[in-house]
């Protein structure tokens, strides 16, 4: 029975035919693979790690935020929003890097009305710049509690319940990771911009979900004083950058992350330019990537060179195979286009997102695409990331 198919395949299709065929169906599983289990366990992920001991009801959080300009709007919004959280034990550190005497007079004030903010400030000087991990430092050594939240003030909660459910995060967890995507503004740039952190959000999460963890996101992650001060701080001291993966890679194992993922434990990043801005930061950020582990820089790229083959294979069965066989290549794209975009939808109702299902099917085409383009303009050094 099974010759006779074999051979009436042969007779029909030809080996090239055959070969196809088996390309086709061999990149489908291993798509499959990704969306239907390992990105997939995103939307279904429940924080089952051993629970830590940890003094009191709740962990105490020293929030740690750096500012390197006058930035008034942040004080009177932004600043709020983490001073307002539905949390009793937890205080904001504000380190600020400048020279603008009323500024910090205006921020220092704020403490009469909000006893969990602590402010500090490092004197900006052009010889001696401060990068962003010195000013972290200052911020930790600062703090009074044992548990660190990192957030920047490009970034805001989507809800006052966030520190609550990251603090949580610490009862299963030395180290708590937590998403942040863009803001969410009409248009197609942003669309692309939005995407983009989408995609390479679920690669982290889902690695980290797997139990190999080498990343987080500087607007939304936490550790305790004793894995910093464990491994002296912050290392790679010759980069700006380097706080939310480089660092983490140091002292994140296998059973000491927490993963904290809801729509009200999400945050949102401010995006101050179009796509020059945008490029500017995949350079900047993505500087670090070079020094990923090998598992760490190839488990998405599988995906996408997988994904991108599979277009091409069966675009080929498309326009030169016969009927019988386009209309099954078309099944094929059909079937995992369903798997793709209900994976999605259900990651995006996880982590809060809105404004991406309906056009991700134009991400999911052209993104190995964007993902080659983003890689050949990081072979680029970004000087700003270097001391």
């Amino acid at each position: 029975m099974i010759a006779h198919y074999w051979n009436f395949f042969i007779e029909h299709y030809g080996w090239q035919g055959f070969a196809l065929a088996v390309a086709i169906l061999l990149l489908l599983g291993i798509q499959l693979y990704y969306y239907c289990s390992a990105y997939a366990r995103i939307a279904k992920y429940r924080n089952d790690r051993r629970q830590r001991r940890i003094e009191g009801d709740q962990p105490a959080i020293s929030v740690i935020v750096t500012l390197y300009n006058e930035n008034s709007a942040y004080l009177e919004k932004g600043l709020l929003q983490l001073l307002s959280q539905e949390y009793a034990a937890y205080e904001v550190v504000v380190v600020y890097v400048g020279s603008d005497s009323d500024f910090y007079e205006d921020l220092s004030r704020m403490k009469l009305y909000y006893p969990n903010l602590r402010t500090t400030k490092i004197e900006a000087k052009s010889r001696f710049p401060i990068s962003p991990k010195m000013a972290i430092n200052v911020g930790i050594k600062s703090a009074q509690n044992e548990h660190i939240i990192l957030t920047t003030p490009d970034a805001e909660p989507r809800s006052n319940r966030w520190l609550a459910l990251m603090a949580k995060g610490f009862t299963r967890g030395e180290i708590v990771l937590g998403y942040c995507g863009y803001e969410y503004t009409k248009g197609m740039t942003n669309f692309v911009m939005r995407a983009e952190r989408l995609t390479s959000a679920i690669e982290w999460i889902s690695s980290a979900i797997r139990r190999r963890p080498y990343r987080g996101d500087r607007n939304n992650i936490g550790f305790t004083k004793s894995l910093y001060f464990g491994v002296n701080g912050f290392g790679n001291l010759n980069m700006n950058t380097g706080e939310d993966d480089l660092f983490m890679q140091q002292i994140m194992t296998r059973d000491n992350v927490s993963i904290v993922l809801s729509p009200r434990a999400s945050m949102h990043e401010k995006c101050w330019g179009g796509w020059r801005w945008w490029l500017q930061q995949k350079r900047y950020f993505g500087s670090t990537q070079k020094f990923y582990p090998t598992e760490a820089r190839t488990f998405g790229r599988w995906e996408r060179v997988s994904r991108m083959l599979l277009f091409i294979t069966t675009a080929t069965a498309l326009a030169v195979m016969p009927l019988e066989y386009k209309i099954a290549a078309g099944v094929v794209l059909l079937l995992r286009y369903i798997f793709v975009i209900t994976t999605i939808r259900n990651i995006c109702k996880r982590l809060g997102e809105r404004g991406i299902v309906a056009r991700y099917p134009l991400h999911d085409l052209f993104g190995p695409l964007l993902s080659l383009f983003l890689s050949v303009i990081m072979l680029r050094k970004e000087p700003s990331a270097w001391r």
